[in-house]
């Protein structure tokens, strides 16, 4: 149902823009180079979240669709988040008239045609090359699909991204002040983020984009985005005429409340003045020197609460700041004999990655694969003379080569490692004295005792490996890519998995991530039942903080 697809996505989605929230506000430069479009739209996007899964599991599209609304409404921050609110409020309203279980691509089109129709009437001014660039431009490709009646749905989606993406590089070409600061708008990168982080939920991703007949795939999309951005120092920036960002929630004390005159008085105490919602309740938004006038204005007509007033001089100064450190990082760091890079799809993993010396971990894992373009840059920001590449995915394997093969600043070696637990093995046994090919060599040989297990949840019908049924919903515990125990319990179905791999081949030691929506106290428990189930087994237990899969684990 499109109710359970949403579900299932947009948290998904939303993670993938938080984690790429500092990346996104280093390219906020319009309207004023504050450096908080990222921070600012994970937050709005945070709260949409938290009020989906608030809902109980028989909601229909239309309950989803007023969460959505109410949520982007009430945590919208910033210029950025108040349209990302109407963006999202406009696509959600379009989709509650579907009468059929799954979306068709003229359904897809028609809610994104929606989404542009609310998102601009929000906007007094809006601005071409910026996030309602974005928007339209992927609903008016989505009206161009629609119209082909052997169109699928998920072949709409995946070029839907690749549209996304090449719309974002073409925003500098559009909007000067980005071309002068050599980087795409943050806004729209921060919308093309969520539709792919969408789709690739969506999807089940276990591979890369792949070239489509009408477009190009939106791993090159997003390489045109990298060739753009080369982020300049604003120290020359005079500063807006306005200096606060102004923001907050209010409730109208009558049903007459004249949403125009107040618009026009926003406009008269600066600029960027949005007034967004339905009596009673509004999002407020302006750019001014004079805050307390705002607020003291609407205090007349109502109650406001929530406020949050920024000073863009500061969050300007302190993003130039930010980017000035990272290029006097980058021009200083020494560069060195042998550089490690490593895919890892949690907070968790990362942190461990680092601490056993890799020196750049790139987001990505199972639904949400880096581009070539994305591991290429990991690779040259190693600043090293040789660079050994763990993709930890066999779906990601090919992208790793492929950059591994472009990079001319490196001698790049992939180590085929096929998951986050072998990189960990592959790590333990690194001699920085020795070259990456001589490295590269006792890294395969340690990964080749490490057998992995995955546990996770269905999000539609299949069958297992023994051909048994498998049901969405159904929590199913994986051996070497193979579905090979299903059950609808997470702890259940992981005992049984190690249980079985035991029976096969019995290991020493079990390392075990949690994943991020899997709590300590059932963590915990997973552990006692182990060492209770397997006591001559030595557990290794990390929160690894990966989307999607509750629990992750190698046996050797």
């Amino acid at each position: 149902m499109i109710s359970t697809a949403i579900r299932m996505c947009f948290p998904a989605a939303a993670r993938v823009v938080a984690q790429k929230a500092d990346e996104i506000n280093k390219l906020n430069v319009f309207p004023v180079p504050d450096g908080d479009t990222g921070t600012n739209m994970s937050l709005t996007l945070k709260t949409v979240v938290h009020e989906i899964e608030s809902l109980p599991d028989s909601a229909s599209m239309e309950d989803i669709s007023k969460a959505i609304t109410h949520g982007s409404l009430m945590g919208a921050r910033g210029n950025s988040g108040v349209i990302t609110s109407q963006i999202l409020r406009g696509v959600a309203e379009g989709l509650v008239p579907v009468k059929s279980e799954h979306a068709t691509p003229a359904d897809i089109a028609a809610a994104l045609r929606n989404g542009v129709a609310v998102s601009f009437k929000a906007v007094r001014k809006p601005v071409e090359g910026t996030i309602l660039t974005v928007l339209r431009d992927v609903s008016v490709k989505a009206d161009h699909l629609a119209k082909n009646r052997d169109m699928t749905v998920d072949d709409m989606l995946d070029q839907l991204v690749a549209e996304a993406y090449e719309s974002v590089a073409r925003t500098p070409e559009l909007l000067p002040v980005l071309k002068e600061n050599g980087v795409v708008d943050s806004g729209a990168y921060g919308l093309a983020t969520f539709i792919e982080g969408f789709v690739n939920a969506y999807r089940g991703r276990s591979e890369e984009l792949t070239d489509f007949q009408t477009t190009v795939s939106a791993g090159d999309a997003k390489g045109q985005v990298a060739n753009v951005v080369d982020i300049e120092i604003n120290d020359d920036w005079e500063g807006s005429e306005y200096r606060y960002c102004t923001e907050f929630l209010f409730h109208a004390d009558s049903p007459r409340f004249d949403e125009e005159a107040c618009l026009r008085y926003f406009a008269s105490m600066g600029d960027c003045e949005l007034l967004v919602g339905s009596n009673p309740d509004f999002k407020c938004h302006v750019h001014t020197n004079r805050p307390d006038r705002v607020i003291r204005h609407m205090i007349h007509r109502g109650q406001v609460f929530n406020v949050f007033v920024h000073n863009m001089d500061l969050e300007a100064q302190e993003r130039t700041d930010s980017i000035r450190a990272d290029k006097e990082a980058e021009e200083s760091d020494a560069r060195k004999p042998l550089g490690f890079v490593a895919v890892a799809a949690g907070d968790g993993q990362a942190e461990i990655l680092t601490s056993l010396g890799v020196d750049v971990v790139v987001s990505g894992g199972q639904t949400m694969n880096p581009s070539t373009a994305d591991i290429l840059k990991a690779i040259e920001s190693c600043n090293a003379d040789e660079v050994i590449v763990l993709p930890n995915n066999g779906n990601i394997r090919m992208a790793a080569e492929a950059a591994a093969t472009a990079c001319e600043s490196s001698h790049a070696i992939v180590v085929p490692t096929r998951s986050v637990l072998q990189a960990f093995a592959a790590m333990f046994v690194v001699d920085v004295e020795q070259s990456a090919d001589q490295n590269a060599e006792a890294m395969s040989d340690a990964i080749a005792d490490v057998r992995d297990g995955e546990v996770t949840t269905a999000v539609r019908d299949s069958s297992a490996a023994d051909g048994s049924p498998i049901h969405a919903g159904d929590v199913m515990g994986i051996q070497d890519d193979s579905i090979t125990v299903v059950g609808n319990d997470v702890a259940e179905v992981t005992l049984r998995l190690i249980k079985k791999m035991q029976d096969e081949e019995e290991g020493d030691t079990i390392t075990i991530l949690a994943g991020s929506d899997l709590t300590d106290e059932v963590f915990e428990d997973i552990q006692d039942r182990i060492a209770e189930m397997q006591p001559d087994l030595e557990i290794d237990a990390h929160r690894g903080e990966q989307p999607l899969y509750p629990i992750v684990f190698s046996i050797e």
